[in-house]
């Protein structure tokens, strides 16, 4: 690992203002799982490292509104066993508790989870070229070993899938990340904070430099939300990353369905929300055959390689098996 410099920071803005008038080679660590990860395989080098953890970032604060403001610095473990929050967004909570192992959970942070990177071995190997480490050097993925990789949202730069479980379910929730920059505050959806590689596969995010995550806002609790359930599909029981996976959120009435989120893991760039799949369902019997065809829609435009086709049959038949067990009682 090389040599860095280390501080801690005083304050929010203080440790925006610090990295903004840094280097681009400066980085926030939190609980630092996957971040001295890459660090120790030289994947990042950076010159300087400031911790956030002691930040006042730590809370989870029900909002007047109704909804649920999450601190950056809380911990998944925290979080996921949350007894409120457990009861009014499932989802969430069985994402979190999907995810690594409880030592993982128990220092990983809400703001390093969204932020994590691909587990692509061309990614974590220096040896090997990867346009998302280093543009412009190539993807191997595409024609290597690309079991583990995107089938949809992905591009000719790069095929790499995000690995965070959680952030499957905030997209499905409808969460909001807060974010603290050298202009102010700003919020933004799941899909305004993640991008798809395009022609810019190192870029996973619209973080700009020294940009620092503060919170992710839940809206307030309802049917929908309560009404809401995480599946993961793994190579082994625990402690691996998806090979495929599923949040999903539903509502009847009268055997109809009145709104849906769904979000798939494992299968693209970012947590993948299905939007032609929930548009298709608004009205339609909650049927295993209603669930199917829009799930058939919303793949129509993936690009499997040989070796991860299998994702698409699989994700399609978990996201109709979670929604047919969500609507069970309501049938």
């Amino acid at each position: 690992m090389k040599a860095f410099a280390y501080e801690r920071a005083a304050s929010p803005t203080q440790a925006v203002s610090d990295v903004v008038a840094a280097t681009e080679d400066t980085m926030y660590l939190g609980g630092g799982t996957n971040l001295v990860d890459l660090m120790r395989l030289g994947v990042y080098r950076p010159e300087r490292v400031i911790d956030i953890s002691d930040l006042p970032l730590q809370s989870i604060e029900r909002l007047p509104g109704g909804g649920v403001l999450i601190g950056a610095a809380v911990k998944n473990s925290d979080l996921g066993s949350d007894p409120e929050l457990r009861a009014q967004y499932p989802a969430l909570s069985q994402a979190l508790l999907a995810g690594a192992s409880g030592q993982i959970r128990n220092m990983a942070t809400v703001g390093g989870n969204l932020l994590q990177r691909t587990r692509c071995t061309y990614f974590q190997d220096v040896g090997k070229p990867c346009n998302k480490r280093e543009p412009g050097t190539g993807c191997p993925a595409r024609t290597g070993v690309n079991r583990d990789l995107a089938v949809i949202g992905h591009s000719h730069t790069c095929i790499a899938t995000h690995p965070s479980d959680m952030a499957v379910a905030l997209s499905a929730l409808d969460a909001t990340v807060h974010i603290l920059g050298i202009d102010g505050e700003r919020t933004a959806t799941l899909d305004e904070f993640y991008r798809l590689p395009g022609d810019v596969p190192n870029r996973d995010t619209t973080l700009r430099h020294g940009d620092l995550i503060t919170g992710v806002e839940l809206p307030p609790a309802s049917d929908l939300t309560a009404m809401s359930a995480y599946r993961k599909v793994r190579d082994r029981a625990s402690y691996a990353f998806a090979v495929g996976a599923v949040a999903a959120a539903v509502s009847i009435e009268d055997g109809s369905v009145s709104a849906v989120r769904l979000s798939f893991g494992a299968v693209a760039p970012r947590p993948w929300r299905a939007r032609l799949a929930e548009q298709d369902l608004i009205g339609k019997p909650a049927t295993a055959a209603a669930f199917k065809a829009a799930l058939d829609l919303e793949f129509t435009e993936a690009e499997p390689f040989e070796q991860n086709a299998f994702k698409v049959p699989l994700s399609r038949r978990i996201a109709v098996a979670t929604l047919l067990e969500l609507v069970g009682g309501h049938r």
